[in-house]
């Protein structure tokens, strides 16, 4: 079965990893990707600090795209997609449990998945709807279908803002891709112009291997390739340029 999909455009867009903070260096990363090693924090200098510190790695990584791709706008609803979110903080919070003590409440308010874009909107003082997923090796793809959702409902633009790290140790058993800390933002509009594709079909083929989702998705919209192709197990997803 085929389904007709979505389409969309996307009117700016920004990256940020570690090592990797310049549009020059992600376009040639997109030419040429490589692993990317935890390491310096961005700056989040668009955040007042009071708000900034509550927010660990993977936040502020989310938060400097976020910033910098609404430049400015407000009234815009975000979509913020993570896999896995702040699961760090979270093995933290249950190790502190299992010692018997007692969980620091801004630790707790800050380990929930929409907690970042909440912070992003008590920042910013901004009343927009915000949505907070996660759906497996396919979040990216699914984070895309509700934003065209929202575009569909009469939103003019949605922020779409998507961020992973690599699982703690604990986890290592469970890993299924080559997670990297990253995180990108993009604008997105109504399909005008140049144009973005997004189809699936099901498919009981094994998930794709080597980088997550989220970094294929990104290589992708940033290279020159007018197609790619993954599959999360359960569905071929079909990302297109047209035009």
């Amino acid at each position: 079965m085929r389904t007709q999909g979505v389409r969309f455009s996307i009117a700016r867009h920004a990256h940020w990893a570690p090592g990797l903070s310049t549009p020059e260096a992600w376009a040639a990363w997109a030419q040429a990707p490589h692993g990317i090693a935890a390491g310096e924090e961005p700056g989040v200098k668009a955040m007042p600090a009071m708000l900034r510190r509550r927010a660990g790695f993977l936040g502020k990584m989310a938060l400097e795209v976020a910033y910098e791709c609404l430049d400015g706008r407000g009234d815009i609803p975000t979509v913020f997609c993570s896999r896995h979110g702040d699961v760090a903080r979270a093995v933290e919070l249950l190790a502190d449990l299992a010692r018997g003590e007692a969980l620091s409440p801004t630790a707790f308010g800050m380990a929930v998945h929409n907690a970042i874009p909440g912070l992003f909107t008590i920042a910013r003082g901004d009343r927009a709807n915000h949505i907070a997923l996660a759906a497996g090796a396919a979040s990216i793809e699914h984070a895309v279908i509700e934003a065209c959702g929202l575009l569909a409902d009469g939103a003019p633009a949605v922020l779409l803002v998507a961020c992973d790290c690599p699982l703690p140790e604990l986890f290592a058993p469970f890993r299924d891709c080559e997670e990297q800390p990253y995180a990108w933002a993009w604008l997105m509009t109504a399909a005008e112009g140049d144009v973005v594709s997004l189809d699936w079909t099901a498919s009981d083929e094994a998930p794709s291997a080597g980088m997550s989702g989220g970094l294929r998705v990104a290589a992708f919209q940033l290279g020159e390739a007018r197609a790619m192709e993954r599959c999360d197990g359960r569905l071929r997803w079909r990302w297109r340029r047209e035009g």
